[in-house]
């Protein structure tokens, strides 16, 4: 294994903790918990929300970090493995709990919160990985992170769009408004994470 090289950061501290791999993992075991429950058991309100299509995109995130990792530098980057796996724990939970049914606001708080956390996850990774990309300055690095936050929500809102068209893994049910209100708001919620990421995350330089 390398050693990671170069000045240390607030993520590297973080992926130091002791336990901090440890939380990684419980993190993912929650996540395929909740599916194992969401999939097994019938339960009316998960009815439209494909939950057989979100499985295996929503596990993938588990694997993200590991395989891009693959041992190149020390420790573990398990911030960046947390703040990609919370999202889609979180958007599990607050099906399988009811409440995106119960509280109207639940789905705009989310999508923007999930996307604080996914940006973040990013600019966590991209501190630790060292390097050019590691030096650029804090407004190149915030539009990158918010860049990339736009271009998710895209991705998703057109993958949501083609489910509800198809009608794989149960179908969605989707309206033009929800689409436009998720692309602000997650969009909105990229540049949030991003401003925080590159305040708190960057290289130090003492």
């Amino acid at each position: 294994m390398t050693e990671a090289t170069g000045p240390s950061s607030s993520v590297s501290a973080l992926d130091s903790r002791r336990r901090a791999v440890v939380v990684a993992m419980a993190f993912k075991i929650a996540l395929a918990m909740c599916f194992v429950v969401a999939i097994v058991v019938p339960l009316d309100h998960l009815e439209g929300k494909g939950m057989l299509f979100r499985f295996p995109l929503f596990m993938l995130s588990a694997v993200v970090v590991p395989l891009a990792w693959r041992g190149r530098f020390r420790p573990y980057p398990a911030t960046a493995d947390v703040l990609i796996v919370a999202p889609f724990l979180i958007d599990t939970l607050g099906n399988l709990a009811y409440v995106y049914d119960t509280f109207e606001a639940t789905d705009d708080v989310l999508h923007t919160l999930n996307w604080i956390l996914l940006v973040g996850a990013f600019h966590a990774w991209r501190y630790r990985r060292g390097g050019d990309a590691a030096r650029l300055s804090r407004a190149d690095a915030w539009l990158l992170g918010a860049g990339l936050g736009a271009l998710a929500i895209v991705g998703w809102e057109a993958a949501e769009w083609i489910v509800a068209e198809t009608g794989a893994g149960g179908g969605l049910d989707l309206t033009y408004d929800d689409t436009v209100a998720d692309l602000v708001l997650s969009t909105t919620g990229g540049m949030i994470g991003s401003a925080i990421a590159v305040t708190l995350f960057p290289t130090r330089t003492t």
